[in-house]
């Protein structure tokens, strides 16, 4: 198949794969293309699937799309595709979320009862050597303990916007309290973190709860207005990991011996990085989170200096900041 032709097929796809339709500025920001290009591409999926119908729009805008059914017997999905799938199922049975590994399951099921017979029986063996080839090392260690019902409730709030009331269990004092907050996001890494504002009258302003110490949460009855100014990536630029504190000027100094890994390390979005004569690396970024900045310094064992000046002084690599 040409480019082209693979390109108006990727539009055929999106075309049917969106019950709102797409305009002519959604195919020139897809497709990187002019106006009058897209459109010559709209005309032509119109030419090749004549059941292609305007969709219904409150505003000016034309948007067109295909009806649901047009494309079954032509779609196709590769081995690459059902492997990320698989992948992705078995990185949630690795952290534990039960939820998204019934969802993901039941979505592999879908795409498969998709694929025609002749295409399954060539895509089959192929898939089975690709997942003996790759895999997910389990992690060695305890791992957090979520309750699926708390995970659901969660994100059940989160999508209507449904203020939550949690019973949490402090990792430092081992004190439960009741609290109540809105939940605007999920983090998810070694261990897991419900992001929400707290109402807290001494506290009015986002929190991390380690959903493993959520032991009981309750939808209420009332609705709050999400900040849309808001972004959890804006949120977690301002730290190392999740931990949030003001952020600071990081100054890390890696040995020449270190310095062709850590060259492919991103640390953080903001980062900077200056190679010098000698061949070590100079890595400079801003953020909070001094004790997982701490944590992941010890892995690097004495390749690495802390050169970030805390009260007027140099702290070198594992030394403890207090936090």
């Amino acid at each position: 198949m040409s480019e082209k032709a693979e390109t108006i097929f990727k539009l055929a796809l999106q075309m049917h794969g969106t019950s709102e339709g797409l305009s002519l500025d959604d195919i020139r920001y897809e497709f990187k293309v002019s106006r009058r290009t897209a459109e010559r591409m709209r005309d032509t999926v119109e030419r090749l699937f004549p059941q292609m119908e305007e969709a219904p729009t409150e505003g000016r805008v034309k948007k067109w799309r295909l009806p649901s059914g047009t494309m079954n017997k032509l779609t196709s999905f590769q081995v690459e595709e059902i492997l990320a799938l698989e992948n992705a199922i078995k990185r949630a049975e690795i952290d534990g979320d039960r939820n998204h590994v019934e969802s993901l399951k039941v979505l592999l099921t879908k795409v498969q009862a998709l694929q025609p017979d002749r295409l399954r029986l060539t895509t089959e063996p192929d898939l089975e050597a690709l997942l003996e080839a790759e895999g997910y090392a389990f992690r060695p260690g305890p791992r957090p303990i979520i309750d699926p019902e708390v995970l659901h409730t969660i994100r059940h709030a989160i999508k209507a916007g449904s203020k939550v009331r949690i019973r949490y269990q402090s990792r430092e004092t081992g004190k439960t309290t009741t609290q109540k907050v809105c939940p605007y996001g999920l983090i998810h890494g070694n261990r897991n973190y419900l992001v929400a504002f707290s109402l807290n009258p001494n506290v009015l302003d986002y929190r991390l709860y380690s959903l493993s110490n959520i032991k009981r949460i309750e939808i209420l009855g009332e609705t709050f207005e999400r900040d849309e100014a808001f972004t959890l990536e804006g949120y977690m630029h301002n730290s190392f990991g999740v931990f949030q504190e003001e952020p600071f000027d990081v100054v890390w100094k890696f040995s020449p011996n270190a310095t062709p890994d850590a060259k492919e390390w991103i640390f953080h979005p903001s980062q900077t990085m200056e190679e010098l004569d000698d061949g070590s690396l100079i890595v400079r970024f801003r953020a909070g989170g001094r004790r997982e900045m701490d944590w992941h310094l010890y892995t690097w064992g004495d390749e690495v200096e802390d050169l970030t000046n805390f009260d007027g002084g140099t702290s070198k690599r594992g030394t403890s900041h207090g936090s």
